[in-house]
């Protein structure tokens, strides 16, 4: 009866360590899968894409979240530029690899660089008008931070009509901090 028992237990406990084991390998191929996607998604952009101009326009402060006396101090016109690579996908998805500088909420260099993604849906039966939600993988350098590179992954959102965009992030927060729309023009130049 000690020998079944044993058996059993030794049965069920090799069949969950098998299971564990065949799980993490599922895991580890789904891993490498993703990052060789992301690889993939970087390169063709790299080496496919057309060259962008960006223009950053506007920073809004969400004023839910901002005193009245932060707000008037903050500037909400970060003038700038910067320049990128982009392409669309065969879904017709936007991917783009982008630098920016431009003035900060205090007036302050901030620069920015990463990689972008949109989800478009197309707009109008010729495909000129599309809408989309994304992404941003990027890292920022801020005075606050004596200009070492942050990582700042954030939700962004963007219209486009043939080579124009209007693009956005919003950088989420806390009372007086964060919560900050910021938006910016692209250019396709080619």
């Amino acid at each position: 009866m000690l020998k079944k028992f044993v058996y059993v237990i030794y049965t069920l406990f090799m069949f969950f360590v098998s299971a564990a084991n065949a799980e993490a390998k599922i895991c580890r191929y789904e891993l490498e899968d993703f990052w060789d996607k992301i690889e993939n998604n970087l390169k063709q952009t790299w080496n496919g894409g057309t060259y962008d101009l960006y223009v950053p326009v506007w920073t809004w402060h969400n004023r839910l979240f901002y005193d009245k006396d932060k707000i008037e101090k903050y500037n909400e016109e970060p003038w700038g530029i910067g320049f990128g690579v982009s392409r669309y996908d065969e879904d017709g998805d936007w991917h783009g690899l982008y630098a920016m500088g431009f003035k900060d909420s205090n007036f302050y260099l901030e620069t920015i660089f990463g990689y972008a993604y949109l989800k478009n849906w197309e707009l109008d039966n010729d495909g000129d008008w599309k809408g989309g939600i994304g992404f941003t993988a990027s890292l920022t350098q801020r005075h606050e931070y004596s200009y070492i590179p942050v990582p700042l992954p954030l939700p962004i959102a963007g219209l486009s009509y043939k080579g124009m965009a209007v693009q956005a992030a919003y950088v989420p927060g806390v009372k007086n901090d964060g919560n900050v729309l910021f938006t910016w023009l692209r250019f396709e130049l080619n």
